[in-house]
This record gives structure tokens, sequence and C-alpha cells, in this order.
């Protein structure tokens, strides 16, 4: 027997929950999957897996043996990844998982320049707005705005966007430009983004000189995925409340007009997140520094406010609005 790819193979089905789902990641048989655990087992002359025919379970000798040898594990290929980075250029797989609206206007327009440069470094791009649970799905890294929840995870911060209303000049055509965030709430319909976690809508916040106001209006749609968002005030449906960033293009090019600027909320920070088991994967390092650079570009460039409207940001408040998950 193999006892390290026993081992390594015991490790993946407990963290991915089960041994298809083990043998999918791998890409191994199950039935290979099964039969190295089995030996392990023998090997160790202890039930490590409580095997049914709905799951499995982990026995205590189980857990323990595998607290222990998860951390060699890591250890040893944080080894292996100090040395590789030391004679070759760094290779292999990573599997990364974004936002829909990251994926699509900031990853992959930028990548050529990422294999240009790491031209062996394979990436799996997982698209979705999803709560992802990196170690269960064998995850390397997520990129998410908002608040950071799970504080197993090493978070770096990649950036911050403020924060904008908008809607599409045929909209304000039809309806009118409101002068305040009150008067969202007479006669004008608001498209709220959805939480993916919750399903719960995010009202429309809003600070100005210490103020705050928080906005629930009339609605016809309410999605739950960032790029539909995006094109439901495209298409006039309503307000949308979103961070500069994504805007940018269509504020610059008409198709979205921006209002109430003298009304402010907490920036939006994105965040990449890893194991900090992962931190000294060389492979995962260079992707995290490139991501960090790719955000930077997208500063933004936006003039001071005026004086006398110079938004004051609360714990509370920014607490808040971090929380939104566009």
């Amino acid at each position: 027997m193999d006892q390290l790819a026993a081992i390594k193979v015991f490790c993946r089905v407990v963290e991915a929950g089960g041994f298809t789902k083990a043998a999918d990641s791998l890409d191994m048989p199950k039935a290979t999957v099964s039969k190295l655990v089995g030996g392990l087992e023998d090997h160790l002359r202890v039930k490590l897996l409580k095997r049914t025919t709905r799951q499995v379970q982990v026995t205590p000798d189980g857990v323990a043996y595998y607290e222990r040898v998860s951390r060699l594990l890591r250890e040893l290929d944080d080894i292996d990844s100090a040395f590789d980075s030391e004679r070759v250029k760094p290779r292999g797989r990573i599997a990364v998982d974004a936002s829909a609206w990251v994926a699509n206007a900031v990853l992959i327009p930028a990548l050529p320049r990422f294999y240009a440069e790491f031209p062996d470094i394979q990436i799996e791009l997982g698209v979705s707005d999803r709560t992802v649970h990196l170690i269960r799905e064998n995850t390397d890294c997520v990129i998410r705005g908002g608040l950071l929840d799970d504080q197993t995870m090493v978070g770096r911060l990649l950036g911050e966007s403020r924060w904008v209303t908008a809607a599409s000049p045929a909209y304000l055509a039809r309806f009118g430009t409101p002068g305040s965030p009150q008067d969202l709430a007479k006669g004008h319909l608001l498209i709220p983004h959805q939480l993916a976690s919750s399903g719960r809508a995010t009202p429309f916040r809003f600070l100005k000189n210490g103020e705050e106001l928080q906005v629930n209006g009339g609605s016809q749609l309410s999605v739950n995925e960032s790029n539909a968002h995006l094109a439901a005030g495209l298409a006039s449906l309503g307000v949308l409340q979103s961070f500069e960033w994504k805007l940018r293009p269509y504020l610059a090019s008409g198709q979205l007009v921006e209002m109430l600027q003298d009304w402010s909320s907490a920036s939006y920070p994105f965040h990449i997140l890893y194991p900090p088991n992962r931190f000294m994967n060389t492979r995962l390092r260079v992707f995290i520094d490139w991501a960090i650079r790719i955000f930077a570009e997208l500063q933004d460039t936006r003039p001071a406010p005026k004086p006398g409207h110079v938004a004051e940001e609360g714990p509370k408040s920014r607490a808040r609005a971090l929380r939104r998950g566009l």
C-alpha cells in the first residue's frame, strides 16, 4: 500500500464529506478511493470512517488521525512549493471562485496577462454568488465583496468601491429624477438585490452628515445575481444601487445616470479569501499578488465631495453596508 497516497485520499474523503465527491475531485475511480481508505484502516487497525447507505461519518479515531496527518500534508506541500519556487516558475492547478461580475469584468479580461507571466498554472474558475466551502469543495481561494463572515479564513483586501444610485435615462424620463432618498419611496421602482445566502432583499441605504436613511420603495423585480441586477437597471426596470466599479462603464457611456450624489454610503470592500494552510502555496501566492494588482487598476478616481456634503460613517452603518452581497 502507498501510505502517503492513502492518507491524501482519506483526508479528501473527510473534507469532501463522502467517497463520491472525493473521487470526483481527485479524478479517481470511487472503488480505488474506497480500497485505499480500507487499506489504511487495515494498516492502522482502527476504523476511520463509518459508512452508511446515505453518508460517511468520521469516527473519533478518524477525527484524531485527520487532525494530525492533515497538518503533515500541509507542511509537505509547503516544503515542495518552497523548493519549486527556487528552481522553476510556479505550475499546477488552482481552483478560484468569484461572482459573475468579478469573473466577467475583472478576472477574465486580464487573464492573458497572467498567463503571459505564469503559463504553467491552470485555473479552474467557478462563477457563482453563493457561499463556497473552500475545504469541502477543494477550492483554493474565493473573491467576494462585503463583510468577512468566515473568521476561519484568511482575507486580503483587494480594494474598496463607493456606492452609486443610478437609473437609465429612459426610466428617469418616465418617472422623473428623485431629489432626495425619500423621493424613491414615492412613485419610483427599485431593483433590490437578494442575498444569495439568505434570499433577503437588501434595502437602499444613504448617509449624509451623520444622518442615515433606509429606503424600501416599490418594486416589480428583485434579483439574486450581480449581472442580472445590472441588466435590470439597463433595461429601465427601476433604480439600482450598486458599487461604482461595476457601473462605471455604463455611467461613462450614458446608459446609466448617477443620482443623489450628495448622499453617500459605506464603501464596499472586496477580499480574496483562502484557508490559512494554503498561504505558502507558491502558485496560489502569485495569483493572489496578481489579483491585488488587477484590482488596484480599478481605483476610484471620482473628485472629492463638495464642502458641506462630507459623509460621516459610523461603525454600525459600515457594517450594515458591508453585508450587501452585490
